[in-house]
Parts: C-alpha cells; structure tokens; sequence
C-alpha cells in the first residue's frame, strides 16, 4: 500500500498525482507509514485528559507520557502544543503518522 506524502491518503503505487489532494507524487519519494492509532481518540484524549499525558500513553509513548503525567502536561503547555500538533500530524511510538482518515 502506498500513500501520499503530503495528505496521507491511500494511492495506486503507479499514481502521478494523489487524487484527494492533487500533489504530484514523484515514483522515488518515500511514502508515510499510517499508524494504527485512531486520530480522533488521540484526540479527544489529549483534549479532555491531555494534561495527564493519556494521549501519549495512548499512541506508545509511554516515556513522555509518564513526563508528562508528572508535570500535568508541562503545566498544560505542552498539552496544548500536543493538541495543536495531532491536528496536524502527531506520530505514535513506532514514528508512523497518525491522521485523519
């Protein structure tokens, strides 16, 4: 399976230009491994129990997850930074994308 660089979104491995998005998909660029994980579950997590670190503990990353639980969240900056960067593109312990299918 491959996917789009720029949007995530599943494409033909022949495909020139992703069909969802429009971004021209050169054959050598690398695609992005999709995680697993459910974006919106990191989410809702992150936003209701964000300052405990259960989004964190949720995707695998339980090192940071266990900082995070111990300092309430970075005194809930780095709760919000988080919950600005799983709209995006937040990645779980394996480094795979987890987004918005």
């Amino acid at each position: 399976m491959k996917y789009c660089s720029k949007c995530g979104a599943e494409i033909h491995e022949d495909a020139i230009i992703c069909p969802k998005c429009g971004c021209q998909v050169p054959s050598f660029s690398k695609a992005i491994d999709v995680s697993e994980k459910s974006w919106v579950a990191a989410l809702l997590l992150c936003f209701f129990l964000g300052v405990f670190g259960v989004h964190r503990f949720y995707t695998g990353r339980i090192g940071t997850g266990i900082v995070m639980l111990l300092t309430l969240g970075g005194f809930g900056i780095w709760a919000l930074i988080d919950f600005i960067i799983i709209c995006g593109s937040f990645k779980d312990n394996e480094g795979k994308v987890i987004k918005n299918t």
